[in-house]
């Protein structure tokens, strides 16, 4: 399959390499001293279950000067949405595909109001990846694995195609059949996760062992359970219990990527994760004030840092 990777930072690096290494024509768009790296050196994954080296790496800043693909994956920082949208769409001009695997549960409704709602496909990335060094990505999940699916709910031939090819390239891959609930699912563990982790300025291992801190992730999971359930979505009754479990099973090392970008004095994708709880909370009348504390003490660094 021809794929373009729009964001080859950790998610759409990870995913481009083992792609690429199993046989996929695969284009890297990047930027600034990552994309100088690959172009220089080719590209690298590194990790527990093993490493990648692509020493002949496609990369470029202009997705222009590429071919039309099969699937873009999309993998851009959410406040960066629209205009990364309106620069893939000539890559999906032969009937491509374009899969969101953004962070929030508004991606790809946000993409296809640019290229078309039939052009794209909600997506869900479970893979813990960072950029170590320009050039180099490394992941830290034992079983990394992505889920995605049309809007209907059908087992389209691109979906399953699609499918196909990850599962080849040593990945776990579903077409699932309604994306938006798997969708809110994940994102009541990933906003708070994100949350916390910003925060506290430590991992999975302290926030979620730490009988204070775990405290305040159940009501963070619990706030944003409620607005799912108060925009249609439904949920196991132990949802939040769920979510504790599964994040006291996460890497103790693991941080959410809002960490990262704090960290490294970069903008922020706070008002699509806490934020957004904020917002449907209010509009529903649903409480949500650990997400509101958290939007709050993290607004000031929303646009990131100028060093």
């Amino acid at each position: 399959m021809r794929i373009a990777i729009m964001g080859a930072g950790g998610i759409g690096g990870y995913y481009g390499a083992k792609l690429a290494a199993s046989g996929n024509e695969v284009a890297f768009i990047a930027r600034g001293a990552h994309l100088d790296a690959i172009r220089a050196r080719g590209f690298s994954l590194v990790g527990p279950a093993g490493d990648i080296h692509l020493p002949e790496a496609v990369a470029t800043d202009d997705p222009s000067s590429l071919a039309p693909v099969d699937v873009v994956l999309f993998c851009v920082k959410l406040f960066d949405t629209e205009a990364a949208a309106q620069a893939i769409e000539p890559l999906l001009a032969r009937g491509g595909v374009c899969i969101s695997l953004q962070n929030g549960v508004d991606g790809q409704h946000r993409i296809g109001a640019v290229v078309g709602a039939d052009r794209v496909l909600g997506g869900l990335a479970f893979v813990s990846a960072v950029i170590e060094a320009p050039g180099t990505v490394r992941y830290n999940s034992a079983n990394p694995a992505l889920e995605f699916g049309e809007a209907d709910g059908s087992q389209s031939d691109r979906t399953v195609r699609f499918r196909d090819a990850c599962i080849a390239a040593g990945f776990g891959a579903t077409v699932v059949k309604d994306i938006r609930a798997a969708q809110w699912n994940k994102f009541i563990g990933l906003s708070t996760n994100a949350a916390l982790t910003a925060l506290a300025r430590r991992p999975a291992g302290v926030v979620y062992h730490d009988p204070d801190l775990l405290e305040i992730a159940r009501q963070g999971f619990a706030e944003a359970a409620a607005v799912a359930r108060a925009v249609g979505i439904e949920l196991p009754a132990d949802i939040v219990e769920q979510l504790v479990k599964k994040h006291q099973g996460f890497p103790a090392d693991m941080y959410a990527s809002m960490y990262h970008d704090l960290s490294r004095g970069k903008r922020l994708e706070l008002e699509s994760l806490s934020g957004l709880v904020v917002r449907k909370g209010r509009e529903l009348g649903v409480p949500t004030p650990v997400h509101a504390m958290a939007y709050a003490c993290l607004k000031p660094f929303l646009e990131g840092v100028v060093r």
